[in-house]
């Protein structure tokens, strides 16, 4: 009987020792196709936390938009069908208008880290959508209006937008429709090649890099300067998830995410200097507005933004509350 009882002993200690120790697995899907630039460096995050999380905590890739389509994912992952997701905050800004506050900015991850911006981003995705957000990835790297043809300036310098066939989505339209006037035709990422092949569009917004990679430089040949809003790609997962993991597994979590927000800073805006050399020696022309012209199309592209994320803040609960801490974490009005 003794002998019996203390084999059920070491059963159960061994039994309870494999449970305790059991590996985290976390599913994850990407908004945009692997051969994306920001989708590597969101690759290449899961492969740094997999080495470190050997034996602790392993994220499985179930792939991109072809999963799960890249609009739906949002809500995929708030409702625990993925427990992972890397996609634009504007993706599901409607839910979480806060996170214009990141497309306007004029800061990057890291000093948003060290100022509590992403503290509080985090806290308002937890409260609002019952999302950890894990880290704001790939910022640093700003956007850029690109067009077919030359385009054409009022006797003030402003860019004039009139017969402009211009591509839109909900990051930049509060720019796009308030300020420059454009009558916008909205189409996702993945639509934009075709468009742009068959005529359906002449121009779009779109961020530094990242246009060889999606073979719009096939189609667009000016380059309008300055460039404007921050990209706002982060890691989000699912609350329930992230509680349920081990104290160990979301240290290596939280601590890779951070190393990454700065190590994709760096390695993007290499990539954006190396993708500029590279379409201004295929032909690329740099088109720049100046003096007031500039300063007002700076001033719209933050300005209206931030309206549309007031206006949005007001009508969801907590209202505006937020609104001032926001502006002041993500945005230096000094730098201008």
């Amino acid at each position: 009987m003794n002998k019996m009882i203390i084999g059920g002993l070491v059963a159960s200690t061994t039994l309870f020792a494999a449970v305790a120790h059991a590996e985290d697995r976390i599913s994850a899907v990407h908004a945009f196709p692997e051969t994306l630039i920001y989708t590597k460096s969101f690759l290449s995050f899961v492969d740094k936390v997999n080495e470190a999380g050997k034996g602790v905590v392993q994220i499985d890739v179930r792939g991109g938009p072809e999963a799960i389509g890249m609009f739906q994912q949002p809500d995929a992952v708030r409702d625990g069908v993925v427990d992972m997701v890397y996609t634009p905050g504007s993706f599901y800004g409607g839910a979480l208008p806060e996170k214009d506050a990141m497309v306007a900015s004029n800061l990057t991850a890291v000093e948003t880290r060290e100022n509590g911006g992403i503290e509080l981003i985090d806290q308002i995705h937890q409260e609002k959508m019952g999302l950890k957000y894990l880290g704001w990835f790939d910022s640093g790297v700003c956007y850029n209006l690109w067009t077919r043809d030359e385009p054409s300036f009022d006797d003030a310098g402003n860019l004039e937008v009139e017969g402009l066939k211009l591509r839109g989505n909900n990051v930049y339209n509060a720019f796009f429709t308030n300020y420059l006037g454009a009558q916008v035709i909205d189409l996702p990422t993945g639509e934009v090649y075709s468009a742009l092949q068959r005529g359906v569009v002449d121009a779009t917004g779109w961020t530094q890099i990242g246009l060889i990679d999606l073979k719009w430089n096939e189609f667009l040949n000016y380059r309008i300067e300055p460039c404007f809003f921050s990209t706002d790609l982060g890691v989000i997962v699912n609350l329930e998830k992230w509680n349920s993991l081990s104290d160990e597994s979301k240290k290596i979590l939280q601590d890779v995410a951070i190393q990454h927000e700065k190590d994709s800073v760096e390695a993007l805006r290499a990539k954006r200097d190396e993708d500029f050399a590279a379409l201004e020696a295929s032909g690329m022309k740099v088109v720049t507005l100046e003096g007031e012209a500039k300063a007002n199309y700076l001033a719209a592209a933050r300005e209206k933004t931030w309206e549309r994320m007031k206006g949005l803040m007001a009508d969801q609960p907590g209202g505006t509350d937020n609104y001032d801490r926001l502006i002041e974490h993500f945005y230096d009005l000094d730098a201008n």
